[in-house]
């Protein structure tokens, strides 16, 4: 792709009340999409109080003072446009994008959950999304196969205190004690526009587009300092082992490494090294566990960088009678191969061309467009970093992929086991 197309045209501003506000005109797209994205996800929790962030995922849509229950879902969608919500440990955003000449309805419909969300808080509307959410957990977690594997994982690759040990959806435990006034507080604290950024790409006039946003978003107060996020130090790290007896037909193994935050010196290092390993069926690990020794059923990996910090994961489920002593001794040796023999050119160019490609197709729509522009502006404060980010992964040598996974595999590590039940 030309380095041109990788240049976008935008312009940042922030409001009085602290909301910044990025605006990305492109009347190529016949749509408009507004993105927002709240710095709180479940890192901002604390122990004992988990689950807040992911609630409010939930409850957003529960109407505020002038729209009612529902009412998101109902007037973006009676506008032919489409619309959701999704938390992370780092932070929360939700979206729409409708036909330009609607583009103001989402406007009105952001602020007036932002600015008056409290006002149509109930209890009632709190116990309902509490049940819904503990029946996800249900659903989604503890009764699905290997549904808790996450949870687990993370509990166990960080220090109980550490912001990203509990999963984003809470501790079942914490779900149940969630009482009104510490819902509204987690509110005041977090969705405020000094807390908030907002993006609108799409056919619209800028002018216009300015002047709607002071108009609904321009009276909403500021928040107070948000409070900061305590990482525990890191410590020497010690290879953890936990058996999980699920109902399961397969045992499958799960391996977190820790590794660095977003954006950092390895990242896109660990990344290719991920491709490199097991993004098809000619990287490493497939080729060995799949296709040549055809102990596994599966085997992928991933490097998950954050915010505070980040982690390698590999996940294999074995073939049926294959014991995960054996899946990991093979991983093991197919890492040491890596680091003593090698990356070849070859691996390398799949490698890049297949996360170059990726990038490239998201770009293709008006929604991940602006969904990047909130993604760099939070980790990086320039929401134009898409030719940054491009290169970062063009400027990795063979020797840094190496050195990465000499410097962060070969360490302690959590192993993760999911057998099956024997009662």
């Amino acid at each position: 792709m030309a380095k041109n197309l990788l240049k976008i045209d935008y312009e940042k501003y922030t409001l009085d009340n602290g909301l910044q506000v990025i605006l990305y005109p492109d009347n190529s797209f016949p749509l408009v999409s507004v993105n927002i994205w709240y710095s709180v996800g479940s890192a901002n929790e604390k122990p004992g109080k988990t689950g807040f962030a992911h609630l409010f995922e939930h409850m957003m849509f529960q109407g505020s003072e002038n729209i009612p229950k529902e009412g998101h879902f109902r007037y973006i969608q009676e506008a032919g446009g489409s619309l959701n919500g999704s938390t992370s440990i780092d932070r929360t955003n939700y979206y729409e994008t409708v036909p330009a000449n609607y583009w103001e309805l989402p406007l009105w419909l952001e602020s007036d959950r932002m600015g008056f969300m409290l006002g149509g808080l109930t209890q009632e509307k709190l116990d309902n999304q509490k049940d819904v959410v503990m029946n996800e957990r249900r659903q989604s977690y503890e009764n699905q196969p290997y549904g808790t594997a996450w949870e687990k994982l993370f509990s166990n690759l960080f220090p109980e205190n550490h912001p990203y040990s509990w999963p984003t959806i809470g501790w079942m435990e914490d779900i149940t004690k969630f009482e009104l006034n510490e819902v509204k507080n987690f509110f005041r604290t977090y969705y405020s526009p000094n807390n908030a950024s907002l993006v609108v790409g799409g056919n619209f006039d800028t002018n216009g587009m300015r002047n709607s946003i002071e108009k609904y978003f321009g009276d909403i107060q500021s928040g107070g300092k948000v409070p900061g996020i305590t990482v525990p130090p890191k410590k020497n790290i010690e290879t953890k082992k936990i058996i999980v007896e699920d109902s399961i037909q397969l045992p499958r193994i799960y391996l977190g490494f820790h590794t660095e935050k977003a954006f950092s010196k390895n990242d896109a290092a660990l990344d290719i090294l991920s491709d490199v390993l097991t993004s098809s069926k000619n990287a490493r690990l497939q080729k060995s566990l799949i296709f040549e020794k055809q102990i596994a059923q599966d085997v992928y990996s991933f490097q998950y960088s954050a915010r505070l910090d980040g982690s390698f994961i590999i996940i294999s489920t074995a073939k049926p009678g294959i014991t995960l002593e054996s899946i990991k001794s093979e991983i093991m040796t197919e890492i040491s191969k890596l680091i003593s023999g090698g990356i070849t050119d070859d691996e390398m160019l799949r490698a890049k061309n297949s996360l170059k490609s990726s990038y490239i197709y998201s770009l293709q729509k008006l929604d991940l467009i602006t969904d990047h522009l909130n993604h760099y502006n939070y980790f990086l404060n320039e929401p134009d970093s898409f030719l940054f980010d491009l290169s970062r992964y063009e400027n990795v040598t063979k020797e840094q992929v190496i050195e990465a996974a000499k410097k962060y595999l070969l360490n302690g590590h959590t192993e993760l086991n999911f057998i099956p039940r024997t009662k």
